[in-house]
């Protein structure tokens, strides 16, 4: 890759810059690569480091009751179930419940386990109460330990979807502020409320901050990257709040981060709408800066359901990417929903490229029957 950085792992400033600086721009590949998705693999909010060793290893939400399971794979066609690889809501855990979006990480040696989860500590007595922890372990299969007896650092609100950028020696982090107690004034929440379908609407922020190198607190204060736009004109209005325009729920997400770099510009891939309705998307904005400000994509979503062109996939959202076996195509994995599969996640790779003028493309959804 010689132009690109991907996130993945410190193996993003390891293995992963070695190989993300093999792929010269993020050019596709020259020959066609085809997966048959969907993956046999009931996960939501997919995750797969492509570690040292060579092997793949998948993380997501599901699988385990109050934890995390694995699949590894030497070519992300075979996968092997590894079982469970963390356990949570123990006696000595800060966690109890709710164990979402799981990411893992190689550095110095050691494999970390990033997710989020409800924190025990809830004097209030929060409907929604995440934070965002760490585990470590010696190999990729675990098992997990908690790195600290506590979130990583308190926002003061709920937070979800922890992704981790490698650059030089800084780390940074970026999550998403749920969307619980949290209304915004807008357009839309105007329309909602004329229309008598909501009397607010409550939204979801993306943020980023630099991060302690050992993952023991942040440095500095939260910046503010993404949100829904205010305007109902602005381009990106339309299919960022379909959850609402569609009477689905009183809510607009920006979740799901996941950042990448391609030359000099920085992308960060996100998700709009109800994680588990239909209207799930993909969508990704540019920046020069790791903290933004970031400008949105005019050709998003780049990702979304495609049963309106005679498909069967919906709910298609929560992506990482990571890089094929042939060591130059990207790959997006993300989760979505099939005809047969009904309303549980199943895991999607698809191919995707940032063309010459900057522009990222994601070829799919794409299932076996096609």
């Amino acid at each position: 890759m010689k132009q690109i950085k991907i996130s993945l792992n410190e193996l993003a400033h390891v293995l992963f810059l070695a190989l993300i600086t093999f792929v010269t721009g993020c050019q596709p590949a020259k020959e066609k690569l085809t997966m048959d998705n969907p993956l046999p693999v009931e996960f939501g909010d997919p995750y797969i480091l492509k570690a040292s060793d060579g092997m793949y290893y998948m993380v997501g939400t599901g699988g385990v009751k109050d934890g995390f399971k694995m699949y590894s794979s030497p070519d992300l066609k075979n996968w092997k179930d590894e079982g469970r690889i963390y356990q949570g809501n123990t006696d000595d855990s800060w966690n109890i419940a709710n164990f979402w979006a799981p990411e893992l990480y190689e550095k110095d040696g050691k494999f970390y386990l990033l997710f989020s989860a409800d924190w025990r500590e809830n004097p209030t007595n929060e409907l929604e109460n995440f934070r965002i922890g760490v585990a470590v372990a010696d190999n990729p299969t675990g098992p997990y330990t908690d790195l600290m007896d506590r979130p990583i650092f308190d926002p003061g609100y709920p937070v979800i979807d922890g992704n981790l950028w490698f650059e030089n020696d800084k780390v940074y982090l970026y999550y998403s502020r749920c969307c619980y107690k949290n209304p915004v004034e807008s357009e839309v929440a105007d329309w909602a409320r004329e229309k008598g379908m909501f009397q607010e609407i409550e939204e979801s922020w993306i943020y980023g901050v630099e991060l302690q190198a050992d993952f023991s607190g942040i440095i500095g204060e939260p910046k503010l990257l993404l949100r829904p736009p205010v305007k109902m004109d602005d381009q990106q209005a339309e299919w960022e709040s379909r959850s609402v325009t569609s009477g689905e729920v009183n809510r607009r997400w920006t979740e799901g981060s996941f950042l990448l770099k391609n030359k000099d510009t920085y992308y960060i891939m996100y998700s709009a709408n109800y994680f588990g309705g239909k209207n799930y998307a993909v969508g990704y904005a540019t920046s020069d800066s790791p903290l933004g400000p970031f400008q949105k994509a005019a050709n998003n979503p780049v990702l979304q359901k495609n049963v309106e062109q005679g498909g069967v996939v919906t709910g298609t959202g929560h992506n990482s990417v990571t890089l094929a076996p042939n060591g130059e195509t990207l790959l997006c994995v993300y989760h979505g929903r099939t005809s047969k599969t009904g309303d549980e996640r199943v895991v999607f790779i698809d191919p995707m490229e940032i063309d010459p003028n900057g522009k990222l493309i994601v070829h799919g959804p794409t299932t076996k029957e096609e």
